[in-house]
């Protein structure tokens, strides 16, 4: 037990220092003091090299900082917190592309004019979040009411009429469900739901909705998840039904832990362990190499993607999340064994030294393929919400150790709200 203590506080310090490295980067870099925002392409020295605002990337930004601010005491500062509300300002002024539509944005210029618009769901996913955020922090109901309003139209566009995205239907495309669909939907309900019983109640069937289609994408007789399934949750057919991201399923595997933990079910919890976690992982790392690849064809043909074997950042991250979490959840000591692994390759790979953050794409063989610290998909996000939820799961095992050094590793099944997702 000793050693495992000794283990979880050497982490501890690690994860929070690193945290503080990647937290300055972006905090000296990254905003834009006179239109509000972000700025997220930033070269390997935190240089700017295109002045493009991505809504994804705002309203993440957004909400790591309200997190930070939230949680952490030695970010509670008015720097953190200013900038959150500039970030969500923006927002508000700029995001959605014809007001009062709630259509938004994927890019905009600098100064907030629309550039371009994805027919999906996630900037307005993103915006709903960092309102809900900004509400928290700062008790603005503005917030609030922007937060639920956009999360509301958002679950009308997948559940009754999609066709405010913007997509034609066309008598040729598979009517197929990505994961990804599901997966931004449960994480937002965990997140508005997060102490508020009323959201919580508004939200919960959809929340087991979500759950319950991200767990159809189980498929081949339990032994693979596929990114992408039928809209009745059958495997479809070519490149797109043999798709797999194993740092998706990763993050799935958290999102569903969460999910079983506010349900109080340890056989939801054992499933998702067995089939997000350790399926994908055992699948998807490269034996040669080491890392997590990019993308899989499950039955091992080439993919189609050019980066398919590349190691990216976000799927490490949302790896050691995962497998964090189930450790905590569980008390498997394999799962910690998992941690220290891709934490280990993580930390050695993708972390800079010199100038802080870390680089995002590598190749398979572990060696820098882009300088870039952010980019359109790449910003203030995945690297410190990794950085932050590991250290709050490792510090809450280090006060259960210190409370109980001899109790069973595994918390009971009571159900654990969290706001992280």
């Amino acid at each position: 037990m000793e050693k495992e203590r000794e283990a979880l506080q050497a982490w501890k310090e690690r994860v929070a220092q690193e945290l503080d490295r990647v937290v300055a980067f972006w905090t000296a870099h990254s905003h834009d003091r006179e239109h509000g925002g972000f700025l997220t392409c930033l070269g390997r020295d935190g240089r700017v090299y295109d002045d493009l605002k991505y809504v994804w990337l705002q309203g993440r930004q957004v909400w790591m900082y309200c997190h930070l601010y939230s949680k952490f005491e030695r970010f509670r500062r008015s720097e953190l917190l200013d900038a959150a509300k500039a970030g969500g300002e923006f927002l508000l002024r700029c995001a959605r592309v014809a007001p009062p539509e709630q259509k938004c944005a994927f890019a905009l210029t600098r100064d907030g004019r629309p550039v371009k618009v994805q027919r999906t769901i996630f900037s307005e996913c993103f915006y709903a979040l960092a309102m809900d955020a900004l509400w928290r922090v700062t008790g603005d109901a503005r917030y609030q009411r922007e937060a639920t309003e956009m999360m509301d139209q958002v679950v009308r566009w997948v559940r009754e009429d999609p066709s405010g995205l913007g997509r034609p239907p066309l008598s040729g495309t598979l009517a197929a469900e990505p994961m990804a669909v599901p997966m931004m939907l449960l994480s937002l309900v965990a997140q508005l739901g997060d102490h508020d019983e009323a959201l919580a109640g508004r939200y919960a069937e959809l929340g087991d909705w979500c759950a319950q289609r991200i767990l159809r994408h189980v498929q081949r007789d339990g032994h693979a998840v596929l990114e992408n399934v039928s809209e009745d949750g059958r495997e479809l057919p070519g490149c797109l039904g043999r798709h797999q991201n194993p740092g998706h399923a990763l993050e799935a595997g958290w999102f569903l832990l969460g999910y079983a933990s506010r349900k109080g079910d340890p056989a939801l919890r054992a499933h998702v362990i067995e089939k997000f976690l350790l399926l994908p992982f055992h699948s998807g790392w490269d034996p040669e190499h080491g890392g997590l690849f990019y993308f899989q064809d499950v039955d091992g043909l080439c993919p189609t993607q050019l980066e398919w074997d590349m190691k990216l950042w976000w799927p490490h991250s949302e790896a050691m999340i995962a497998f964090l979490m189930g450790y905590r959840d569980s008390g498997d000591p394999a799962l910690l064994r998992l941690f220290e692994q891709v934490a280990e390759y993580t930390f050695c790979q993708f972390r800079d030294p010199d100038h802080g953050e870390w680089f995002g794409y590598l190749n398979r063989e572990g060696k820098v393929a882009l300088t870039i610290k952010g980019g359109p998909f790449k910003g203030c996000f995945h690297v410190p919400r990794c950085l932050a939820m590991c250290e709050e799961i490792l510090g809450a095992l280090l006060s259960r150790l210190a409370r109980d050094p001899g109790a069973p590793r595994a918390p009971p099944a009571a159900p654990t709200p969290r706001g992280a997702e």
